[in-house]
């Protein structure tokens, strides 16, 4: 089976399609001075958007990690923004973790697996 690697530089590609699944990076949002809700909105756009490239979508996750920097001060907010982003029906597995980021003013990050199509 062939293994395709998308936006990829000396360290990682970002996504990588292998026998009809797809792995993405961890991601993050754009806004590093912004609060856990905005983060969560902005990391789950760069997802949809990777999702996209790769040619599948939000509804074929099927496994989802989330690293939180505090997780008693931010579960909630990025639970909120969650909550109204993943469609009804179609909740992957999932696993939150409290971790110590790559630069400290990133309060989440995402790293997901779906499904083709």
């Amino acid at each position: 089976m062939s293994i395709q690697r998308q936006l990829t530089n000396e360290r990682l590609s970002q996504v990588v399609v292998h026998g009809g699944t797809v792995y993405l990076a961890g991601q993050v949002g754009d806004d590093m001075s912004a609060g856990i809700e905005q983060q969560t909105r902005e990391t789950l756009a760069n997802i949809e958007r990777l999702l996209d490239l790769a040619g599948t979508d939000k509804e074929h996750l099927l496994s989802v990690t989330i690293y939180l920097r505090d997780i008693d001060a931010d579960f909630e907010g990025m639970n909120a923004v969650w909550d109204t982003w993943l469609p009804k029906g179609v909740a992957p597995t999932r696993a939150t973790v409290e971790s110590k980021l790559c630069e400290p003013e990133i309060l989440v990050e995402l790293s997901v697996v779906a499904a083709l199509p």
